[in-house]
Parts: structure tokens; sequence; C-alpha cells
């Protein structure tokens, strides 16, 4: 059976705990926008596909990618840059350290999938987008008055499989 999978890294701590306390807060009082369907996370690749049977082997490239860039010394993580508010989207531009080239590593070793496995070059974690234009000024104040870019944050490496009816299984997390 076909699986539709992802790369993410997801926050931790304060800066994580803020994002939640937004979305809730979002949700509650301007209804649901398209940021409200996914934990909060930073997309490292596109969706791809290919057969539940080849999961584990996607878990060891991942996994032999990031012990790779760990033996080397490097510590792979994102920096969160700012808040950033554009017409249709609000949320954190993030810069990475060591990430992208693990991901790299990561595609040119992982199984041949269905399509081939994109790497995401701008590195972002959404708050909020495809919502009306008349909630873009409310929603900019809100995030504004409840997530400090400047929040200590960890993050965690995850690979993802979503499933039809939009669940999500985590094979396995690495400390980033």
């Amino acid at each position: 059976m076909t699986c539709q999978l992802i790369v993410y890294a997801c926050p931790n701590g304060a800066l994580a705990a803020q994002i939640e306390t937004y979305f809730a807060k979002s949700q509650l009082l301007y209804g649901p926008n398209s940021a409200h369907s996914y934990m909060p996370h930073c997309s490292l690749t596109g969706f791809f596909h290919n057969e539940e049977r080849a999961i584990s082997n996607y878990v060891h490239s991942l996994d032999r990618a990031y012990h790779k860039v760990i033996a080397k010394g490097e510590s792979p993580t994102l920096i969160v840059e700012e808040l950033e508010f554009q017409p249709g989207w609000h949320g954190l531009t993030l810069r990475d350290r060591h990430l992208q080239a693990l991901i790299r590593d990561f595609i040119q070793h992982a199984p041949i999938p269905a399509e081939p496995i994109r790497s995401k070059g701008w590195l972002h974690l959404s708050l909020a987008y495809d919502f009306a234009p008349e909630q873009s000024a409310p929603l900019r104040q809100l995030a504004k008055q409840l997530v400090d870019p400047t929040a200590s944050v960890t993050w965690d490496l995850r690979f993802y499989q979503r499933s039809q009816d939009n669940q999500w299984m985590c094979y396995q997390t690495w400390n980033l």
C-alpha cells in the first residue's frame, strides 16, 4: 500500500508552548486556517510516496545521515530569525545549521520513492495561512502578543507518515 511520508523539524520548549497557545487562541477567536491542520513544524522535505514496507529503509537512511553530521562534530539545528507577516501567511522564518546538508544526504541515500524527494529551501514555521484578509491584522497582533521569537527552543528531527484520514504516525525522532 502506498503511503505519504515527510521529514519535519518540530519545536520543543518555551517557543513550542507559545505556538500551541497561539494555535488554540487563534482558532477559538478566528476559526481554523490551514496551519491548524498540522502540528507546529518546519518542513524539511515535501511529501513523498512509497510503499509502507519501505518506511524502515527511510528511517535507516535518515538515521545514517543524522549520525554522519554528528560524527563530523556538527550540530544540525534551526535558528529562529524573526516573526514574519506576509499577505496570507504569518510565521517564523528560520535558518539552518547543517540541517539542509543532512537532508541532502538523506535524499541521496533514501530508497527511490514513486516521485523524487524535494528538500525545502525556504525554512519556516507557519502560524497562520489561507485566512480571510480581514483576519490578517488581528492574527498579526495575536502572534506578536503570544509568540516571542527569542524564546528558548530545541528541535526534533522527525520522520512521519500521514494517512488518508489525516492521522500522523511518527516513526523516529532525533534530537537536534
